[in-house]
């Protein structure tokens, strides 16, 4: 066993006992943990009400060596969430993002700029950035550091180029675009335009330029609709929150 540090975001509470609950982090230096807070539920507890759903506090934990819980001994909050109370659409935004990283990362598996990359969505989403293109930047980046990400210029199967005409095809299983040729035989295949399909790669690739703002519905739609399909065949299952964020087509 050893004592650790590290800053971490808040994912999820669960009631142990009447006075305690197991708690799962984000943390920058371990990747995703969950601890056990001991008396995190009496009204004056240990923990300074750092332990709310999507804060972001610093945290000194027991790591175990074995399955078991880790235990966690101090969490001090950085900054608290706080759009709730004033936009419906960033709250869910920002439980989206927070079931993204539950769903997809592992116990145990570091990812800090993933860490730092779902801290500035959080931040921004709780301030004055448009929740559509924080949430999309979020996905892209997400998928981009654990190996999901689409291929989004080339054709998944062969590597050829796949951006020749207005409309392009996606393959939802195959994992990105499709060239013609490769069309045949490929299951859960939509039709993508080809400003959608630009509006993704460069949101994937920040280094390329600033991706093109969506302030077309239709376009914002597109991009929802798509990234809703990939996600739930990537999850097995639609997100929880998938349903919520309709308002960020319009």
């Amino acid at each position: 066993m050893s004592l650790e540090k590290s800053s971490a975001i808040v994912l999820r509470l669960v009631d142990f006992s009447e006075t305690s609950c197991v708690v799962t982090l984000f943390t920058q230096h371990f990747g995703k943990i969950s601890a056990l807070a001991k008396g995190a539920r009496r009204p004056k507890g240990p923990f300074d009400s750092a332990l709310d759903l999507l804060a972001l506090c610093r945290i000194v934990f027991l790591q175990k060596s074995s399955d078991s819980l880790d235990l966690l001994t101090e969490a001090k909050l950085v900054r608290r969430f706080r759009s709730a109370s004033r936009d419906l659409s960033r709250l869910y935004a920002a439980y989206y993002v927070a079931e993204l990283l539950w769903e997809l990362t592992e116990f145990g598996d570091p990812h800090p700029e993933l860490f730092e990359e779902s801290e500035r969505a959080l931040s921004n989403l709780d301030q004055h950035s448009d929740v559509a293109d924080t949430v999309l930047r979020f996905e892209m980046s997400l998928l981009r550091q654990l190996g999901y990400l689409p291929a989004l210029r080339v054709c998944a199967v062969c590597g050829a180029s796949a951006l020749q005409q207005d409309r392009v095809l996606f393959g939802l299983a195959a994992g990105g675009l499709l060239c013609p040729k490769c069309r045949p035989g490929q299951r859960q295949v939509v039709s993508l335009s080809r400003p959608a399909a630009d509006v993704l790669d460069r949101t994937a690739n920040p280094s390329d330029g600033s991706p093109a703002p969506m302030d077309d519905p239709k376009l914002r739609g597109e991009l929802r609709g798509l990234m809703n399909r990939y996600l739930t065949n990537l999850l097995g299952h639609p997100p929880r929150m998938q349903k919520y964020l309709g308002m960020l087509a319009t």
